[in-house]
Order: structure tokens, then sequence, then C-alpha cells
């Protein structure tokens, strides 16, 4: 299989919209991928990948066996989906567990908890962002989505409220029924999206306000997808955040989910990232 070269950015990959039916597959939970992250007999680096709102880590289904056949221990734990002050700490905490070197990858809201859980954390070696966000410290998601309008979430999400552990009250956030395939997953089946439409986790609307408290990508090397098709995250957004970071940059037209509709090439740039700092 040919890996992406690197591209100048801005630059359309040719990739086949093929591979649903890999993306698919059944594969062992998080709990049971934990088992391959001990690092300590392998030089290869452990792959720790994020999933972002209104999902959870089967969203990697097609990444994971495709990276664990090349010989990487991978975990994909759950995202809190609680806000930054939450979820940060928790996968900052699943980081510290690992042993060696670690590429650490992220999906939509869960690029933002990455780039918080990563600060000061001296074994992850590389960030990938798959068209996820990459906020600065002092930043909040709500102002960034301003800037760069376009978004089809803000008109798909229907809040819920829920009482927290202290009694306050918050705001979860769903996408409802008829607008979750067209604003997160319009190039995948409608089967599929049904599927991951009733199975969606919500995430705490807290998430847009919270502020990045820092901004790994300013000393960890980057490198990113950025989906042309996504309705989720505006393209514009996306080619700002991985500028910024002077990530190295890929683009393939996708929805807001590479990760299931090509997890081909969502892979090898896993990949790419994993070599570069081996």
């Amino acid at each position: 299989m040919n890996r992406p070269t690197a591209l100048p950015r801005r630059v359309m990959l040719a990739v086949a919209a093929g591979g649903l039916a890999a993306a698919l597959l059944t594969v062992p939970s998080a709990a049971a991928a934990s088992a391959h992250a001990d690092t300590s007999s392998t030089a290869k680096p452990t792959i720790v990948l994020v999933h972002g709102g209104f999902a959870d880590a089967s969203n990697w289904n097609g990444v994971i066996p495709r990276l664990q056949e090349k010989g990487y221990p991978v975990l994909a734990p759950a995202n809190p989906l609680r806000g930054l002050p939450t979820d940060a700490p928790y996968i900052a905490s699943v980081l510290k567990s690992i042993e060696g070197p670690i590429v650490l990858v992220a999906h939509s809201y869960g690029g933002a908890v990455i780039t918080n859980a990563a600060v000061g954390i001296p074994n992850v070696k590389a960030l990938v962002y798959i068209a996820a966000m990459a906020p600065d410290e002092g930043e909040t998601l709500a102002e960034l989505f301003a800037k760069f309008p376009g978004s089809q979430i803000p008109d798909a999400v229907r809040e819920v409220p829920f009482t927290g552990p202290d009694g306050s009250t918050g705001i979860d956030l769903y996408l409802k029924p008829d607008k979750f395939r067209s604003a997160f997953a319009a190039d995948l089946p409608v089967s599929t999206t049904r599927l991951m439409q009733a199975g969606q986790r919500p995430f705490a609307a807290s998430s847009y306000t919270d502020k990045t408290t820092g901004a790994a990508w300013r000393t960890i090397p980057s490198w990113a997808l950025v989906a042309t098709k996504d309705k989720a995250i505006p393209p514009a957004l996306e080619r700002f955040f991985y500028k910024r970071a002077k990530s190295q940059v890929y683009e393939t037209a996708a929805s807001h989910v590479p990760m299931i509709s090509q997890p081909g090439l969502v892979t090898r740039i896993i990949q790419d990232a994993a070599r570069a700092v081996s």
C-alpha cells in the first residue's frame, strides 16, 4: 500500500471513497485494545485515538485493525465529553499510564482535548488531527466558530438539561435524527448513519465556552487532515488551525468522519507521523 507523500497545503489527495466496508468491521473494545498498549517490547510508538462529540471509540473501528496489522500498539479510550476541564485531565491520565513514545490522534472536539492533555507529557512525540480542532491557549471553540461560519451543527443540535454531581444543571448536546447524516457524515450510507445517530454520545455544551489552557502543538510536531466536505467544522477553520500549528497537512474530499469513510488514508497519515518520530 502506498503511503501519501508530503503534500503542499491546499492540494487535494486523490483518494477513492471506498473502504467503508473495512470501516465497519467489528474490532476489540477499548479495554481489549489496552492490552496492546505496553510498548516495553516494541520499538513502535503506541497510537492513542481520541474520539470527539456525538461519538465513541467505535468511530476508529476501520483504523484500529489496520494499525494493529502493522504492529502498532493501539489504545482508543473513552473521551468523557464533559468539557475540557474534565476531559483533558482524564486523557492526560491515560497518556501517563503508557510507557514509551506515543502518537496522539484525535477527531473533531477530541482535537481540543489532546491539545490540552498532551502539554507537559514528554513521551507524546506527535499529534495527528483528523478533521479536528486545535485551539490556542486562552481560546474557546465558540469564538473560533464565530470567525469561520458555515457549520451545520448549531441548527442540528438538540439541547437536553442534566444534573451534575454537585447539583448544578448543565446542557447536553445531541444531534437530531433528521440532521445527523447531513451535518456529520453525509458520505456514509443511511443505514450506517442511522445506527451512529441512535448510539451517539452527547457532550456538554460547556465544551464550546471552556478556555484552552495549553497548546501542545506549539512544542509537539503535528500532522493534520482537512475534510473538504466537512459540514461540522468548516474546512476554512481546519486550515486555519493547521497552518497556525505548522502541521504537515493533507486534504481529502470527505465529510466530518474520514476515519470511517476513508480509514486507509487516515491510517497512512498516522503511519507517516509515527515513522517521522520513530
